[in-house]
């Protein structure tokens, strides 16, 4: 199974239990402050994803490592390059 099938059974079981609660389906009485906080559910679950995805974002960003080696063998090869292009009549 992908991880996005996961996700959308996830998303299919949180959606059918979130939707048979706010009907009334299950036969459950809930109390007035419950139903008031179950409606919205939904969009407040939307924000707090997003909110952690733009952390989870952003954390990556501050902790990305450098690969100072890597950024000198590409700098070399570009060299490289350029002076071969330069041996073959091509101006920078």
């Amino acid at each position: 199974m992908t991880k996005l099938a996961q996700w959308l059974w996830a998303l299919a079981l949180l959606g059918s239990a979130w939707a048979a609660l706010t009907v009334g389906a299950l036969g459950l009485e809930l109390p007035s402050p419950c139903r008031e906080v179950l409606w919205p559910l939904p969009a407040y679950l939307l924000v707090a994803a997003g909110c952690y995805a733009l952390g989870t974002v952003g954390y990556r960003v501050a902790t990305f490592h450098d690969c100072e080696d890597a950024a000198r063998e590409l700098q070399s090869q570009i060299q490289e390059a350029r002076a071969d292009l330069g041996r073959r009549g091509l101006r920078f």
